[in-house]
């Protein structure tokens, strides 16, 4: 295994980085400079979803990063034209913003709801965000963010942001009777660094009703859950409703950095030239990417394929470990699956990356598996036979 310690003396120490370097990748496998082989079950963090090097993916990238690859915002840009409207269609919203990442896109929603608010005559408009959230590392998505740790040391955050309880709409309907600067609440359908967090059925449904009668914006962070990852095209689609603002990013360029805000009414008219901006964002590369991206996403179902590989995996995994000891419980929904052990599991990660398998714990006692949607029924059937193994051996220990 390989030890990069001594060659990364010049960069920020901002990461925890597993002694592991790869050197390539194809489908689910990654292969470090050592010529050893990892099954991927975390896609980079639901990046990859269709995998590593898909042929389609690199040619598109080849190509257009060979006829252009950046004018700017200044100017139109076709494929970026076409983008949106392929994201307005499959999301049945409005229009679109493009930025790099996905805290930029969350900054684009946090700008919008601030902006709207102000437009309604609120002076100091306040979003509810949720305790356990995740929505970037910017000083406005830190400051949305529910996680402590992560804010930890950043103080004075931005005001503005209320928070509240995730899966629980008493303390909505609270902030909606109490609370008049309230103008929006953003939300991760699933929690995703908070430890595949799924909500009660009905919980997204009754935050859109609630948004609809005190004409709040519905605000969706769809960055780690978005794009086929949960076995439809939006995580919000298995409740039956479309928010007012959705942020992607992560699977939108399968490794290549783009971000997108989605808005409909009423947050449609809410930017006018000279409100928000990027240099690079929605630019031809990037554009053209996410364009081939959707295309496979379409063409091959992968949201029905994430619904058929999550639900095999979560039945090997619930079958071999559920009832156990020190398992308190297997989760998923799609290919957003997690064991939550009883304790601290963090040693798991290089365990299983010995045994030539990549996962990820969060939220300390949970194992998040994000494998990329192209995996086939004998590759997820691999990372269970991989991963049970290592959990038995741990709670054994």
């Amino acid at each position: 295994m390989f030890f990069m310690g001594s060659n990364m003396q010049h960069l920020m120490t901002t990461y925890n980085r597993l002694p592991l370097a790869f050197a390539r990748g194809e489908g689910v496998w990654l292969e470090d400079i050592e010529g050893k082989k990892y099954l991927d079950a975390i896609s980079g963090i639901a990046v990859c979803g269709l995998g590593h090097c898909h042929p389609e993916i690199s040619k598109a990238i080849c190509i257009q990063s060979s006829t252009l690859m950046h004018t700017s915002n200044l100017y139109e840009i076709p494929l970026q034209n076409r983008l949106a409207d392929r994201i307005a269609k499959l999301t049945g919203m409005d229009k679109v913003f493009f930025a790099n990442s996905g805290a930029e896109a969350n900054e684009a929603a946090i700008k919008i709801a601030r902006l709207y608010g102000h437009k309604k005559g609120i002076d100091t408009p306040s979003i509810l965000v949720c305790e356990g959230s995740f929505h970037g590392r910017t000083m406005a998505t830190l400051s949305a963010t529910g996680n402590r740790k992560v804010r930890a040391g950043f103080e004075p955050l931005l005001r503005g942001f209320s928070r509240i309880p995730f899966n629980d709409l008493d303390a909505v309907r609270h902030a909606a009777t109490n609370d008049q600067n309230v103008v929006a609440i953003l939300v991760e359908p699933v929690q995703g660094e908070g430890g595949i967090k799924i909500p009660d059925e009905g919980y997204l449904a009754a935050l859109r009703e609630i948004c609809d009668d005190n004409g709040w914006l519905l605000m969706l962070d769809e960055i780690q859950t978005g794009l086929c990852r949960s076995g439809k095209w939006f995580a919000h689609q298995h409740a039956g409703i479309v928010p007012d603002v959705m942020t992607l990013a992560k699977a939108l360029g399968n490794g290549l950095p783009v971000g997108a805000c989605v808005v409909n009414n009423p947050a449609s008219h809410v930017f006018g030239p000279g409100n928000h901006g990027s240099t690079f964002g929605g630019n031809p590369l990037a554009s053209a990417t996410a364009l081939t991206v959707l295309d496979v996403l379409e063409r091959d179902n992968l949201a029905e394929r994430a619904s058929q590989s999550g639900a095999l995996l979560k039945d090997l995994l619930a079958d071999a470990l559920s009832g156990k000891p020190g398992v308190k419980e297997v989760r998923g929904v799609g290919l957003l699956l997690a064991i939550e052990l009883d304790n601290p599991c963090g040693e798991l990660v290089m365990r299983a990356a010995d045994k030539g398998l990549l996962i990820n714990v969060t939220a300390d006692t949970v194992i998040r598996l994000l494998p990329p949607l192209v995996a086939s029924d004998s590759e997820i059937r691999e990372m269970a036979a991989r991963l049970i193994p290592l959990v038995e051996e741990f709670l054994n220990a």
